[in-house]
């Protein structure tokens, strides 16, 4: 779901110039903010915004703003499907605890449609860029921390999933519906997309695994890195209820992706999955690393049908095409 329908892309996906994590930067004058915003920050932040930083557009508006007095603040606004408390709420404690995140300023509060929140704004690092086995397993270790930390969190599940990992959905098809892409011409998206979808989806329902909260658009474009740490992930938005190993799989794929969604080389998701299960302590068994390949692989489908539809980059068609067999292997599928 996105705000900007007329935009290139129906979720967190762009090859455009970004500002930090914080998406495609816009460039607005102040007096062309929306007119609920100076009021709202001066209310839950005590100061109305000076100047506008940045504005992106994409799963939410985002508004990078220096308010009166200085305070450098970022604020997000989302159409509310009831995901976000949750979401901020799990961000919030993470935060509090030291995890590199932005720290939330405010709880969700309703604006018309909308679901507003404001966070602390935390520029800077580098994207980590490469597809090897050893940054899997760089990213792997900050996966492992991100879901230890959050198995220490109780917040209601944030449900529905993001689409690209709602395998679950009851709607008709393969694919979760979504206007957006549903109505564009369906013959662009390949059979080879298709099928490894159905192949992939029915591996994942027959799954027998407790779900727990975790982060499901783990990818390079949103993490930053200093001086060979992590400095801040970012996108929590994306908190998703689905089992572990699904989570961990799915970021296995994805974690290369630093714009336009790639898979990374199977090679290296393996040494991912390798590298996760050593941080936290605990082997899979074998029908969770099936479900953490089926995972993967359904994740690169949906990408690699919404740029199809979009007329995206199709480098994450490709690379599904020639590595769906092996996955489909993996995951007993």
């Amino acid at each position: 779901m996105r705000l900007d329908p007329a935009g290139p892309w129906p979720h967190r996906h762009s090859s455009d110039r970004t500002f930090g994590a914080y998406g495609t930067v816009l460039s607005v004058p102040l007096d062309e903010l929306p007119d609920w915003l100076p009021a709202w920050c001066g209310h839950h932040l005590g100061g109305e915004p000076a100047e506008v930083l940045f504005q992106s557009q994409q799963v939410s508006m985002v508004f990078g703003l220096r308010l009166a007095g200085g305070r450098e603040v970022v604020v997000k606004a989302r159409v509310d499907d009831g995901r976000a408390a949750s979401c901020v709420a799990a961000q919030a404690r993470l935060a509090e605890r030291g995890f590199p995140c932005s720290r939330p300023l405010t709880p969700v509060v309703g604006v018309g449609a909308l679901a507003v929140h404001a966070e602390e704004f935390r520029p800077g690092g580098e994207v980590l860029h490469g597809d090897s086995p050893r940054t899997a397993k760089r990213c792997a270790e900050v996966f492992a921390r991100l879901m230890a930390e959050l198995a220490g969190v109780t917040v209601t599940p944030p449900l529905p999933n993001p689409p690209w990992v709602r395998w679950d959905h009851a709607d008709s098809g393969v694919w979760p519906a979504i206007a957006f892409l549903d109505s564009r011409d369906q013959s662009v998206v390949s059979d080879h997309i298709v099928q490894a979808a159905e192949r992939a989806r029915g591996r994942l329902l027959v799954a027998d695994l407790p779900c727990v909260l975790g982060h499901a658009d783990f990818e390079a474009q949103n993490l930053r890195w200093q001086g060979g740490q992590v400095w801040a992930v970012h996108d929590w938005d994306s908190l998703a209820w689905q089992p572990e190993a699904a989570l961990v799989g799915a970021a296995s794929g994805s974690f290369a992706s630093a714009g336009p969604p790639t898979l990374a080389p199977v090679e290296s998701s393996e040494a991912f999955l390798v590298a996760y299960q050593d941080f936290r302590g605990r082997l899979f068994t074998s029908a969770e690393l099936e479900i953490a390949w089926a995972a993967s692989l359904w994740m690169a489908a949906y990408n690699a049908r919404e740029m199809a539809l979009c007329g995206g980059d199709p480098a994450g068609g490709a690379a599904l095409r020639a590595q769906a067999a092996e996955r489909l292997r993996r995951a007993n599928a």
